[in-house]
């Protein structure tokens, strides 16, 4: 047998089987830092700031959530799951930075750290293309699980 979850004997790609797995209560936690220039995220601070594209925060939620949802149809070989909940979080730190959270929950067989990633990411993603055009020095610095509950193993980065 492999050791990787997503390849059979063969070296093939396969969805991995979870029919024989426990239905748990099952949270995952992401999280994506975004560094900006001082002017951009000096305006992110303004409650009233939108860009030409629209209100960036708020469009960062939603983008994150939608993709969350959408996970298993951008990664492949990652099941589809109904959620049953996710949250975008995003708070600005003292180094001119954003960061995002992204909390997915699900009851199922398998876990929700690719939606939780997922939807970091996207957020992300999204507030660098309604910001690009104050400036292109904004950097995704990182993107990380944060926490995983339910299934085998547990997680939690300190």
């Amino acid at each position: 047998m492999s050791e990787f979850t997503h390849i059979n004997d063969k070296s093939m790609p396969v969805i991995v089987d979870v029919s024989e797995k426990k239905v748990t209560k099952r949270l995952a936690t992401a999280r994506a830092v975004i560094a900006l220039p001082e002017s951009v995220f000096d305006a992110l601070q303004q409650a009233d700031f939108t860009t030409k594209k629209g209100a960036v925060l708020q469009t960062a939620v939603i983008a994150g959530i939608m993709a969350a949802k959408k996970t298993g149809e951008l990664i492949p070989l990652c099941h589809p799951l109904g959620l049953d909940n996710c949250s975008i979080d995003i708070q600005a730190n003292n180094n001119q930075e954003l960061v995002i959270s992204c909390t997915a929950l699900i009851t199922a067989k398998t876990g929700v750290e690719m939606e939780a990633l997922t939807g970091a990411s996207i957020a992300a993603l999204t507030i660098y293309d309604m910001c690009k055009a104050l400036s292109h020095d904004i950097v995704i610095k990182e993107i990380k699980l944060m926490e995983k509950q339910g299934g085998k193993h547990d997680f939690k980065r300190a």
